[in-house]
Formats: structure tokens, C-alpha cells, sequence
């Protein structure tokens, strides 16, 4: 008794690739990837698949929104070479970075409310709050009670700005032909000096930057709150980025659900 009778079915490329609106070609370069099987061979040296390929199709095109391409590719190689848990691997990671921009994007909703929570406004354009971390306010606040971070903060140079929110100085210095920070120059030494304004900025940069922004993005939302001293305008790109979020982990469902099924599917044609 045969143990699947679909493994006899023999499908051409054309068919595999029809429903999703792909080419030919870009199934034998799935296939030559290891995203599918390899396929057998007619006499003539003709590809022939069957419904096990069409599936492994199938399920790498519901990994690829959740995953990304890279990821996606991984776990249907690690699969079809038989080394599941590397594929559960790759899927543990991408939960876990999915986790961490939803942190993130918390951290960028309590950096927001910080700054629009009334803070004593400097002589710079607008407040700023300073992250956990930050050297204390000099000297302390005597009256109304501050922000749980401090109203001000010392001026900072580029390295312990660059270190604190773990970049590069030259990502910083991208950052200020951008526009998107705006350190002043120390008249003695020509150092780049970043107030709590720039220290703010920064920080915002950053936590978008982390949340997939491109700084052509970021560059008006940065203007805004400056100049309306108020948050305004990231609300609409905070609701955007919560919905990919949640969008994401829908697709890492739905991609799991595929994997599933395939590896049974695997499993019955041994």
C-alpha cells in the first residue's frame, strides 16, 4: 500500500507558480534556493513536482510577511533538510525581535508622555526629558515636583550621547546633516555640545528609527514637535506602527500555521 497516493501527482512549474502569480522562474530559483525540494526529473530532464512542492510554496510565501525573506528562507531550508529545531530557532528569534519593537514602541509612548507632561520649558525650543541613565539634573529642582527622569540635564558630547544610546558617532553626525538633531559647537574646542533639546532629539530619532522609520519620515514629525512644542504629530505615526506590529504578529500565526501543517504533511510522505 502506497503511504500517499498525492506523491504520484506530477505538477510542471507553471502550476505551482500560477496561483501565487509568480514565474516559472522564479519556482526553479525556490527550488535551487532550498525554500522547495528538490524536484525529480522526467527522462527528457524536465522538472516534475508534486503537491509536497506546491505546499513548501505555499508556506514560504505565509512565512514571508511575518519573517521577511532571509528568515522565511532559512527555516524552509532548515526544514527540508530534516533539522527542524534550526527552523524553530529562526522562528523563536523573530518573536523575540517582535517583542522587542513592542517594547520599544512602549518605550517611545512613556518617552513622549515624559515630554508632554508639563516640564519646566528651557530656553531651547522645547522640552526635553532625559533617559534612564542620564546624569542627574544640576542642581535639584527646589520647588513643584518633576518628572520621574528630572526637568534638565548636563550637556553631553557626541561619544557618551553615541554610547548611551548605543550608536555609532557617525550615526549621530548622519543624524545632524539630516537635520534631525542640532548640536550647538563649543566656541573653544569646535566639539559638537548636546543640550537636553538635542539629547531629546535624539532620543525620539533613535526609538522611530528602531520602529522601521526612514529619517525622510521622521524629519517632519521632529520639526513639528519643535515647533509646536507639542506631541501631536507622532500620534498618527504611533497608531501606524502599532497596527504593523500587530499585523506582524497575525502573519507569524499564519505562517506557523502553514509550517505545521507542512511538516505533517512531510512527516506522512517518509
Amino acid at each position: 500500500m502506497e503511504k500517499n497516493p498525492q506523491s504520484r501527482v506530477r505538477l510542471r512549474p507553471v502550476d505551482l507558480a500560477r496561483p501565487h502569480g509568480l514565474s516559472t522562474q522564479a519556482v526553479r530559483n525556490y527550488e535551487e534556493a532550498g525554500i522547495l525540494p528538490a524536484a525529480a526529473r522526467t527522462e527528457s530532464g524536465y522538472r516534475t513536482y508534486s503537491p509536497l512542492h506546491a505546499q513548501a510554496l505555499d508556506t514560504f510565501l505565509a512565512l514571508l510577511p511575518g519573517h521577511g525573506h532571509p528568515t522565511a528562507t532559512g527555516i524552509m531550508r532548515a526544514v527540508n533538510r530534516g533539522a527542524a529545531d534550526e527552523a524553530f530557532r529562526l522562528i523563536d528569534e523573530s518573536h523575540a525581535q517582535l517583542l522587542e519593537d513592542r517594547r520599544t514602541l512602549s518605550a517611545v509612548e512613556n518617552a513622549l508622555r515624559d515630554l508632554g507632561s508639563g516640564a519646566p520649558k528651557p530656553r531651547d525650543p522645547a522640552p526635553g526629558t532625559p533617559a534612564p541613565g542620564e546624569p542627574e539634573p544640576r542642581p535639584p529642582a527646589p520647588a513643584a515636583p518633576a518628572p520621574p527622569e528630572g526637568p534638565t540635564s548636563a550637556p553631553t558630547f557626541i561619544g557618551p550621547l553615541a554610547d548611551r544610546l548605543s550608536v555609532r558617532p557617525a550615526t549621530l553626525r548622519k543624524w545632524e546633516a539630516a537635520g534631525l538633531v542640532r548640536p550647538r559647537r563649543d566656541p573653544l574646542t569646535g566639539y559638537r555640545v548636546y543640550g537636553e533639546a538635542e539629547v531629546r532629539d535624539a532620543r525620539l530619532v533613535h526609538q522611530l528609527r528602531r520602529g522601521g522609520y526612514l529619517l525622510e519620515q521622521i524629519a517632519p514629525l521632529v520639526d513639528q514637535v519643535r515647533a509646536a512644542g507639542g506631541l501631536e504629530p507622532l500620534e498618527a505615526a504611533l497608531g501606524d506602527w502599532r497596527s504593523r506590529l500587530a499585523g506582524r504578529g497575525r502573519a507569524l500565526l499564519t505562517g506557523s500555521a502553514k509550517l505545521d501543517a507542512y511538516l505533517g504533511e512531510r512527516e506522512r510522505e517518509r
